[in-house]
């Protein structure tokens, strides 16, 4: 997520029409004329919807302050070559000069933009599913991963901010202590083609939409080079515990979506071992992402920005217990949480 201050100072350019003179000058770049952008939404990039004759598009894009013009390049490059090769994924669409990003200098300084179709269907939450669609859930990702390989896009190494905390939160011991445990665990696993390269980082239901059986991902801002079981991990969220462990009441769920990613490529049994693992790790890298975001308050702080680095600082506080909880029964101290 971009900082708060970040977001408020886009939003505060967005009309009671949802325009904004920021968008209208990126948007530009594809030919769109002022108002036709609508602001959606921001949280890692700023999202506004643009209305078009050939379908509905998403503009989406970022300050150089917080994201410079590789990785969002990178990131539209993987798009463009995964759709090429046949994945379920949203296209980018070329700007007027062909290039698939563009940065436009703006009244708040240079961002980093990519305009990409819309993703035909509709989106599911984790009530919705039934063990057929977790198991095309499974099959979505693992053809990801298939059309993935041998791609280099360029793209960032996962999991770095482990290496962070130790600096970030020299106060809280328990938490170092967390994040030392899990990066010893992750400097241990391979790194072979079969369980590391490309991942889409957030393969959660909230980035998909289903058209019958054929799930088609969007929202690629956290493509990484990390283990592919770590993007499982993290693409099964919604359906684990505060312990990192598959919950009882979506156990069969859970199997259905393994079964379905090894339908299409492999998947074995030291790699659904690891899985604890990876939702620590990423729960442990969550916690310093929130960090970013909830930079100084200030005295003027919108009513909208309090309440969201409210739900922040609990969601970060969630994410702290299970990097810990995770991490003391890694080292062998048993399945309770550690404080």
């Amino acid at each position: 997520m971009m900082p708060l201050t970040e977001i408020d100072r886009l939003k505060r350019t967005v009309t009671t029409a949802w325009e904004s003179a920021i968008a209208d000058q990126v948007a530009a770049a594809w030919g769109y004329p002022p108002g036709t952008a609508k602001w959606w939404r921001s949280s890692a990039s700023h999202v506004f919807v643009l209305p078009d004759p050939d379908g509905k598009r998403y503009l989406r894009f970022v300050p150089d302050a917080y994201r410079g013009a590789g990785p969002v390049a990178a990131a539209s490059s993987l798009m463009h070559q995964l759709a090429e090769g046949g994945a379920a994924v949203v296209r980018p669409v070329p700007a007027r000069t062909g290039a698939l990003t563009v940065t436009v200098p703006t009244a708040l300084g240079a961002m980093h933009a990519m305009v990409v179709e819309a993703a035909p269907g509709a989106e599911l939450d984790a009530g919705e599913l039934t063990d057929d669609r977790a198991r095309d859930w499974g099959r979505a990702l693992a053809s990801i991963h298939a059309t993935a390989g041998g791609i280099e896009a360029g793209l960032p190494v996962a999991l770095t901010e482990l290496a962070t905390i130790p600096d970030r939160f020299a106060e809280d011991a328990p938490l170092v202590r967390a994040a030392a445990i899990l990066s010893d665990r992750l400097a241990a696993l391979a790194r072979d083609p079969i369980r590391f390269g490309v991942v889409h980082g957030d393969f959660e239901l909230d980035n998909l939409a289903w058209e019958a059986d054929r799930a088609t991902a969007f929202d690629f801002d956290e493509a990484a080079r990390s283990w592919y079981a770590a993007d499982i991990a993290y693409a099964l969220r919604d359906l684990t515990g505060p312990d990192g462990e598959p919950e009882a009441a979506h156990q069969a769920l859970f199997q259905a979506f393994v079964a379905g990613y090894r339908d299409v490529r492999p998947l074995d049994d030291a790699d659904l071992s690891n899985l604890r693992l990876f939702s620590g790790a990423h729960a442990a890298c969550s916690v310093v992402r929130i960090a970013r975001a909830l930079d100084p308050s200030g005295t003027d702080e919108p009513e909208w920005r309090a309440e969201l680095r409210a739900d922040l600082t609990s969601m970060a506080r969630s994410h702290r217990e299970l990097a810990l909880a995770v991490a003391e029964a890694l080292s062998g101290g048993g399945p309770g949480r550690a404080r």
